[in-house]
């Protein structure tokens, strides 16, 4: 016998007794178990009568594992009835789509928010998990929205913004996710109250922004306070494109006139 053949005989002698180990083995030995290289040995650890839930979450800790055998997992009844694996399983960058979706739905709000934040997570995981909690917020009680106006990613923070709440935005406002071409597209808006587009532009991080304070005045909702406090430090183009816009109201307009007579008068 060659020696190749020696060594491929012992490989299989080895892991034929991994494999049998995996079947056999006592609650305390199978956490062992739970960290061989083999996707064989794991799959018959699953069969183990032994198996609890302890060791399939130490199992689910490691980031190796393959998409196959996270199936596997996801298909076991004692998987599907225990919330920890269900949150571990929504955590793990191999789960799949399809029993990504058949998870989600399951978890709470705030465990959704975990998994987008969670670094490793694939964006696939971020966006599916953005999407169950979106879908959720017009049923969520205002104390866990200002929570995710905290918290959530730039997707979630726009959509509460969109909601116009005063108790709402400060802490949308206040998020670093949120990006400028939210808080535009929600200036843009002809039902935006007033009292909301003075808290945008009041708000430290954003009244600095030239095409945010322009979509304050071009707003025919924004209170004329702000076109007096801020139409003398614009240019002149940016005073006449104001002029020509055909969304400021009649006030609205006067102030504008105003301000162009002045410059032409050299005031």
């Amino acid at each position: 016998m060659s020696n190749g053949d020696t060594a491929a005989g012992s490989l299989d002698r080895d892991l034929a007794q991994r494999l049998n180990e995996a079947l056999t083995a006592g609650h305390d030995e199978l956490f062992r178990v739970m960290q061989d290289q083999s996707p064989d040995v794991l799959r018959a650890a699953l069969k183990n009568p032994h198996l609890g839930e302890p060791h399939l979450l130490s199992l689910l800790k490691r980031r190796d594992l393959g998409g196959d055998l996270l199936k596997q997992i996801c298909a076991m009844p004692s998987a599907r009835e225990s919330h920890p694996i269900r949150v571990a399983l929504a955590h793990h960058p191999a789960t799949q789509a399809p029993q990504l979706m058949e998870i989600l739905p399951h978890l709470t709000l705030f465990e959704l928010a975990t998994i987008c934040a969670i670094p490793g997570g694939t964006p696939d995981q971020k966006i599916a998990a953005e999407r169950a909690i979106i879908q959720r917020l017009p049923t969520t009680p205002l104390g866990s929205k200002i929570t995710l106006a905290h918290r959530g990613t730039g997707a979630v923070v726009e959509h509460l913004l969109k909601e116009g709440d005063p108790r709402l935005m400060a802490a949308c406002l206040d998020n670093p996710r949120l990006m400028e071409r939210a808080v535009f597209q929600f200036l843009r808006n002809t039902t935006v109250t007033p009292e909301a587009i003075s808290m945008v532009a009041r708000h430290q991080r954003w009244q600095s922004r030239t095409n945010v304070k322009l979509a304050i005045l071009s707003n025919p909702r924004t209170p004329l306070i702000w076109f007096t406090h801020w139409l003398p430090a614009l240019r002149t183009l940016e005073v006449r494109n104001l002029y020509e816009s055909q969304r400021l109201n009649q006030l609205q307009r006067r102030e504008v006139v105003a301000e162009l007579d002045r410059r032409n008068r050299g005031v």
